[in-house]
């Protein structure tokens, strides 16, 4: 195991004394105690909750070694000094460490060096200050089950004591973060319509929204609570038969496009001001809801902060069961639906007791503080919230969030699908999540005929057969209103995620430069993924540390402390490491020049090679139905059925390890023997290499905790596969031919003519390996994203018109941060 923590707060003695006194580990016993042995022997005692009387205790300190040869209280009725070695010997064993299996007995410093634990350095017999010292660090250290020791002892019930504490002592923070002192067994749930100001079915009146809440009792006695709204169109289930019928064919050709002279001005969205129907009549008022709800499809990173003194809001939006409306994938309207449950927890907005009554409640409960958390599609319209400027939202935490809906579903004048879904589309998607239709007399007798012909419209606005950018996808660009954001940003992505990949968020990253806001951003080698409960890192405690800043405004340096930048290694599991910035604009790049089967610095000859895009049908059908499969067979160095349908070019062996960071130009010259034609691309890491599997081992013996008789995550971990593997994809990038300009610029193809293409690859953040070789594979179709059509092109590339730009880092790994 190696520990990278983040969010530990350093702290002197004063402060150390202070906050053990505020979470009762340092009392008049401690502090009368003659020998620090005494004060050591008491704080055990403290932490052993479930232990009763001097008996059982004395019998669970013989459970663990102080030497090699000595059990713990044998150790300290003897009265032997507390050292550095001692200390940190029991340590490992209560943080869940074995001894043999994961240290060496005889040297647990090494061990903690090792797995890169935090230790108090003082040599010698320790002093009881020192031994204080040390057990307040030993509480801010992670486990061998990936949470802090303090974690673990209040998953053991450490802070049920706690529970009956008055409102006004609580929450109760620790080392800048929020401590679970709120009974998770007397939750209040509770359910609030919020009218929103959309009228997305045209109806004529405005839409509501169904809003679950869930929050601690102690706001019935005047505590007020900041909220975790997730936004999750998913949330109120999903029509997956529908969205299945909804599916668009894939297996079409590629055809010509007519040209024209568009400029982005020509199908840009502009704001509509649209006359919404007046707000209901308030018929009363109240404190209370009427209607709850028994489990919700929570998120378990909300679910850990319901234990600390948050509230978990969520809600679905328009379109969905219980709600009006329907669903838009995206636009305008779902953005301003989802703000307006914001607006309402800031108390800004009515909310009504149920459907029918017009019995207005306000969320009397909040601080008026929000976040907004989530993945995917609920990161998505976080950001798309935050781009609004909405009053309230401190901070939004969005994973693996779209940016600009085009680059989801379209890329470079093609469509190209989310990785894992071809033939989804936004209109598909819409139909997936107007869970209203799970309401048969709702959907079938008011909204079915409304929502079909929007469905049409959508197909006909979003432009599938052209895949060029439009106004359609214009209004779903959340980036043309960055500059609009005034809450922090906190982002978290996957490097291999080819759902929403990874240009989403850099195009966040760049855009949020210029915008007076604090930015930061977590980058991972997992797909489409949550990373809360990863051992190696201390995720859950830097979004305690982050939100416990943003939304109940304590000072405990949390834009100070965290690094800007963190970024997962691609070679060496469980290790992290930070860094100044991602993807600088002026990074430094190295220009590779395309050579028969090389990539070289030294400038190619004129020559023209090509390659073909048809397929035989047998093995063509094979690869449609085993994307997997092509995958393999793309970018394989030995002859097979694609050998023909692509051309590789590689760098010579790397002297040394290189970082690439940030996106890969690739410019070309290149002709189709038709008058239409797409270039596909992918940079790969080529070297007989143990990878990392493509998905987060879980550990099933392992759950983290998320509080007392509370629920619970499972533990995970990236690791090596058994096997290594010849290669790995690192980037990919794609383009109509007839968009070389831009996206909505549709420019004449000659057939059999040279055109300079120019490409960025997605962004990347990857270290290549000393002595592996670093190559492009180019091609056409690309089975898990592009059409298909199985057409007689052939694709020719005049090499002494194509390099490759690779921005490397000059300066070599920074150390993980402790």
């Amino acid at each position: 195991m190696k520990n990278n923590q983040f969010a530990r707060k350093t702290a002197d003695h004063q402060t150390v004394i202070e906050e053990l006194q505020r979470i009762h580990f340092l009392d008049d016993q401690i502090n009368h105690a003659q020998t620090p042995a005494a004060a050591y022997r008491s704080l055990l005692k403290k932490a052993f909750v479930k232990v009763r009387g001097e008996h059982e205790f004395d019998t669970k300190l013989r459970n663990y070694l102080a030497t090699p040869t000595a059990d713990l209280k044998d150790y300290l009725d003897v009265g032997e000094p507390i050292t550095a070695d001692i200390f940190y010997l029991v340590a490992l064993q209560l943080c869940g460490f074995l001894p043999e299996d994961d240290f060496s007995l005889a040297e647990p410093l090494a061990a903690m060096k090792k797995m890169q634990l935090p230790m108090l350095a003082a040599s010698g017999a320790w002093t009881k200050e020192q031994v204080l010292d040390a057990w307040y660090l030993l509480l801010n250290t992670h486990t061998k089950d990936g949470q802090t020791f303090l974690d673990l002892l209040t998953n053991q019930g450490y802070f049920v004591p706690f529970y009956n504490q008055s409102a006004q002592q609580k929450p109760l923070f620790f080392n800048g973060k929020s401590q679970a002192v709120f009974d998770t067994a007397k939750l209040i749930r509770e359910v609030v319509y919020v009218e929103s100001s959309v009228d997305s079915d045209g109806d004529g009146k405005r839409d509501l929204l169904k809003v679950q809440i869930i929050r601690p009792a102690d706001t019935e006695d005047g505590l007020k609570v900041p909220a975790l709204f997730t936004a999750s169109p998913y949330n109120q289930d999903t029509n997956d038969e529908a969205g299945e019928k909804a599916m668009h064919n894939v297996n079409v050709p590629l055809t010509e496009k007519q040209p024209n002279n568009l400029s982005y001005e020509d199908i840009a969205y502009h704001d509509e001001k649209l006359e919404l129907p007046v707000p209901r009549p308030v018929n009363g008022e109240t404190k209370y809801a009427t209607e709850t709800f028994s489990r919700e499809y929570s998120y378990t990173l909300n679910d850990y902060f319901l234990a600390r003194g948050f509230a978990a809001v969520y809600s679905a939006g328009i379109g969905t069961l219980d709600s009006d409306g329907i669903q838009t994938c995206g636009d305008p309207q779902q953005t301003e639906a989802t703000i307006d449950v914001i607006e309402w927890l800031n108390g800004k907005r009515r909310a009504f007791t149920n459907r029918t009554d017009n019995i207005a409640i306000t969320a009397w409960w909040c601080n008026g503080s929000v976040a907004m958390t989530g993945r995917s599609y609920l990161g998505t319209l976080a950001t798309a919230a935050a781009t609004t400027g909405v009053e309230g939202l401190k901070t939004i935490i969005s994973e693996a969030a779209i940016s600009s809906w085009y680059g989801y579903y379209r890329e470079g004048g093609l469509m190209i699908a989310p990785d894992g879904f071809p033939g989804e589309d936004a209109d598909v998607l819409a139909i997936e999540t107007m869970s209203r239709m799970k309401a048969a007399a709702d959907y079938h007798l008011h909204i079915k005929d409304y929502f079909d012909a929007q469905m049409e419209k959508m197909a006909r606005d979003m432009e599938r057969e052209s895949g060029n950018y439009n106004t359609f996808w214009d209004a779903r660009n959340y980036l043309k209103k960055v500059k609009n954001i005034k809450c922090d940003v906190l982002m978290i992505h996957g490097l291999n995620d080819w759902n929403v990949k990874p240009g989403q968020v850099e195009q966040l990253w760049q855009a949020l430069r210029d915008v007076p806001v604090t930015k930061k951003i977590i980058l991972h080698q997992g797909q489409h993924i949550y990373i809360n409960a990863f051992r190696s890192l201390d995720y859950t405690d830097m979004i305690n540390l982050w939100i416990s800043h943003e939304l109940y405004g304590i000072q405990n340096g949390a834009k100070e402390l965290l690094p800007n930048v963190i970024v997962q290694d691609n070679v060496t599991p469980e290790t992290w490491t930070a860094y100044q910035d991602w993807a600088e604009p002026s990074a430094t790049r190295e220009t590779y020049h395309f050579a028969e089967g090389r990539l070289t610095t030294a400038t190619a000859d004129h020559e023209v090679v090509s390659f073909k895009d048809s397929l035989p049908k047998d093995i063509f059908n094979r690869y449609a139905a085993h994307h997997d499969q092509w995958a393999q067979d793309l970018l394989a160095d030995e002859p097979n059925a694609l050998s023909a349908n692509c051309l590789l070019f590689k760098t010579n062996p790397v002297d040394d390890d290189k970082i690439i960071d940030g996106r890969v130009h690739v410019h070309v010259q290149a002709a189709s023997n038709h008058s239409f034609g797409m270039l596909s691309f992918q940079l790969v890491d080529y070297g007989k290499a143990k990878r990392f599997n493509v998905s987060p081992t879980p550990n099933s013996m392992r759950k983290i905790d998320l509080g007392y008789r509370w629920r619970e995550d499972q533990l995970r971990e990236f690791t090596l596969a058994k096997f290594p593997t010849p290669f790995k994809m690192i980037s990919k990038g794609h383009i109509n031919l007839q968009n070389r300009e831009n996206a909505w610029k549709v420019d004449e193809l000659k057939p059999n003519q040279f055109y300079e293409i120019d490409v960025d690859l997605q962004p990347t953040f990857h270290r290549l390996v000393a002595g592996h070789q670093l190559g492009l594979v180019v091609y056409a179709t690309d089975f898990g994203m592009t059409v298909r059509g199985n057409q007689d092109l052939r694709y020719s590339l005049e090499l002494g018109g194509c390099h490759l730009d690779v921005p490397f880092r000059l300066e070599n790994l920074a150390s993980p941060s402790l």
